[in-house]
Order: C-alpha cells, then structure tokens, then sequence
C-alpha cells in the first residue's frame, strides 16, 4: 500500500460527500491473518470452474465478511490483484473471499452477475466453516469488479437473471462504471454485452447498476480519483445523486487530481471503506 505519509500530504486533495463529521479515521493494529487458497466454489455443472481464496482474520469469531471482486475491464485480470486490499480489510477483522469470475468476451453478461450470486451463496453455506457472520457480508470491488460489486446488492431480486436472492448488506465500489449507456462504443462494454447498444438498449441498462437503484439499496461507499480518464468520476457522482434521491445511505470519497489506476494504489480509500463497513456491519 502507499505510505501513510504520502496519503496525508494528499488529504489535502480529497473531497467528502455524505461522510459524517463526527468520524475520524479508526487507527488500529492489523489482525494476524490467514489465507486459504484456491477454493472452488461453483458447484458441478457450473459452466466454469471457478475458485476464490479466504483470508480469516485471527480470533475467535464469527466475523462480518467481504465478498472482494478485481477490475480488468471484464476481459482480464485476476484475483491476485486484490491480494494488498484483501489482506488489508482481513486484519480489520473480517472475512474476505477473493474471488474469480467469467471473462469475456468468451462469456457474456448475465455470466458474471451469476457468478456474483453463486459465490455470496457459497460463502452462506460455508459461513461456519471460515467463521462468517451469516447476516454482516457485503461486496467490494474496484473498477469492472465494482460494477461486479454492486450488481447483486441492486438487481432486483426475482429478475430473470438472477440465480440467487441473497443480497450483500452493504457495497465499496471503487471506480465504478455505474452505467454502460455510456459508453455505447467501449470495446470493453462491447465484449462484455455481446450486443450493440443501439439495438439491445434495455439489455445494457439491465447490466447497469445506476439503472437498479431503489429505496431498499444496501448501503454504498463509493470512491474515484477526479482525473480518472479510463472510467470518468461522473459515474460515482451519478450514483451517489441517484442514491441520496432514494435517500439510501452513502458516501462519495473523492480524491481530486488522481487517475484510475494511482487511485486503487492509495491505502486512504480502503481504509475509509472499512470505516463505512464498520459502521453498517459490525455488531
């Protein structure tokens, strides 16, 4: 992570939205953790194997737990990448199950919400094994794999969809591509839909979280860097206006002069993503 010296000096770059003033920022000694590794977690049948990795923080349990979900631009990356942020909101006392998903363009949307939904539904049904507070999971991702991350918090339950009903209690998104209508002609929204915007319109909207928001959304802690030319902060501020609209509780951490990827590198973000966790899951 970037040293806390060089996220004071940019404190001074950070713009709060919806952050109560009474909050300071919790200092505290990062738990022993323990990871396990390479878990499958889709059952036979699946299209794709797919397998996540555990970190358990040390102690007697049962802990609230983190559903973490990397970016890649739908078409790439791995769950690896997550690994610092994993292990970071792990020693903050909770469960964290990084997980891997279908790429495309190989497999198109809905894969991915399915994929989403089945790994909730087996950290549900493994609770007890890694000491999971049954009723305290949220989901936490950054750039597509917020997207990923915010999906089953907002789809409603019930939609063709859907493989599951079960629903995160609370969401940190960072550089969040909240709507893909805007970006029609995105060689990455694109390979991802599988179809033309123009003629599939609802599809995409239907693969939008923006486009999901409702009175009952969980809980949602949104973070961007203000220079982000890969996935502009107009998305994380539509979302927050969309969530402030239904009165859903939710913050916007905004970090000015930043782009996407030095953003998801900063140590400030994720430790106020933990904050707002704490404040929503923690018994």
């Amino acid at each position: 992570m970037v040293s806390n010296v060089r996220d004071a000096a940019r404190s001074f770059f950070v713009v709060h939205h919806g952050i109560p003033e009474s909050r300071t920022v919790r200092r505290t000694t990062p738990l022993p953790v323990r990871v396990i590794s390479n878990l499958c977690y889709t059952p036979a049948g699946w299209p794709q194997a797919l397998e996540a990795d555990v970190y358990q923080p040390d102690g007697a349990g049962p802990f609230p737990a983190v559903m973490m979900v990397h970016g890649g631009g739908w078409t790439g990356g791995k769950r690896a990448d997550m690994h610092r942020t994993a292990r970071a909101v792990a020693g903050r006392g909770y469960v964290v199950m990084n997980v891997s998903y279908r790429l495309a363009p190989r497999w198109r949307y809905p894969a991915q919400l399915q994929d989403m939904q089945q790994a909730l539904s087996w950290l549900h049904l493994h609770a007890s094994d890694y000491g999971v507070c049954i009723d305290r999971v949220a989901t936490w991702g950054y750039s597509a794999g917020a997207h990923l991350a915010l999906l089953p918090a907002l789809v409603p339950t019930g939609h063709p969809h859907c493989v599951s009903d079960i629903r995160p209690l609370a969401v940190v998104a960072g550089g969040a591509p909240v709507d893909l209508t805007y970006y029609p002609r995105g060689p990455l929204t694109n390979a991802l839909m599988g179809v033309a915007c123009h003629s599939h319109q609802q599809a995409w909207c239907d693969a939008s979280p923006l486009r999901h928001v409702a009175p009952d959304s969980p809980p949602i802690f949104l973070y961007h860097g203000s220079f982000d030319l890969i996935v502009g902060a107009n998305n994380s501020h539509a979302m927050y206006a969309a969530l402030q609209a239904q009165r859903v509780p939710s913050e916007l951490y905004l970090i000015r002069g930043l782009g996407h990827i030095p953003t998801f590198f900063l140590s400030a973000p994720w430790r106020r993503g933990c904050d707002f966790l704490d404040d929503h899951l923690k018994c």
